[in-house]
């Protein structure tokens, strides 16, 4: 029986805002990343060329590259904040870290989002090699193994970036991607596709969502009041 999607997938928002706005006076944007069509069927991977991969999951697993519900909701699609917020706010590195796991020889989650300057931590929790490749178009890139269970390395990233493709080299079908946004506001849509970026100072905005596989999407302006929920929702074609 294959894993169930959802346990791949952070439904983990990352719009946590550091008391920047008191939030009697925040607003919030909320809404959904759904798939125009009838939902794709997610290619199945075997892990037969690695003995532990596959005794974890004989049955193979579905890919995340693409997570498209019954439904339409499409699973993993980042969106942030673009344009609108004050150019002379400072957004400080939260001191809490976040966590790739790759575990069943997956990297879970399959999509994140950390702040410029935000440690990462990497994690591995199988009992086999693994290794943690990662080439930002801006910054330095970094490629280490991970021989052993339970092994954690620390970093960050300097620059934003939508987002930084991790793989691993030992095992061609394991990747995740990384999206590095330089302030707080901004989430991953979850299974069910939604997603709420929270403790937005009133204003206009212009709302960004990108997905590894269905590209880039940029919404109209739209105004976010005091207090106040603003619905913006995504549709994607496939390709």
């Amino acid at each position: 029986m294959h894993r169930p999607v959802d346990r791949a997938i952070s439904a983990t928002l990352f719009a946590i805002s550091l008391a920047i706005v008191p939030a009697a006076t925040a607003g919030t944007i909320v809404g959904r990343a759904t798939y125009a069509g009838a939902p794709p069927q997610p290619r199945h991977i075997r892990m037969t060329a690695d003995p532990e991969c596959d005794r974890m999951n004989p049955d193979g697993i579905a890919s995340q590259t693409l997570v498209v519900t019954s439904n339409g909701a499409v699973a993993g699609v980042v969106v942030s904040i673009k344009e609108g917020l004050d150019k002379d706010a400072k957004y400080p590195a939260p001191s809490v870290s976040v966590t790739l796991d790759q575990k069943g020889c997956m990297f879970i989650p399959h999509v994140l989002g950390v702040q410029v300057g935000q440690v990462l931590e990497i994690k591995n929790s199988d009992a086999t090699m693994h290794s943690v490749h990662a080439a930002p178009v801006v910054g330095s890139a970094f490629n280490t193994a991970m021989p052993m269970l339970n092994q954690v390395i620390k970093k960050k990233f300097d620059a934003r970036e939508v987002a930084v493709r991790v793989k691993c080299d030992v095992h061609p079908w394991t990747s995740a991607y990384v999206a590095v946004v330089e302030h707080p506001f901004f989430a991953i849509s979850g299974i069910d596709g939604s997603y709420a970026i929270e403790n937005l100072p009133a204003g206009t905005y212009t709302i960004e969502a990108w997905h590894e596989t269905l590209g880039d999407q940029v919404s109209l302006p739209v105004k976010v009041s005091d207090s106040g929920t603003t619905p913006v929702n995504f549709s994607f074609a496939g390709k």
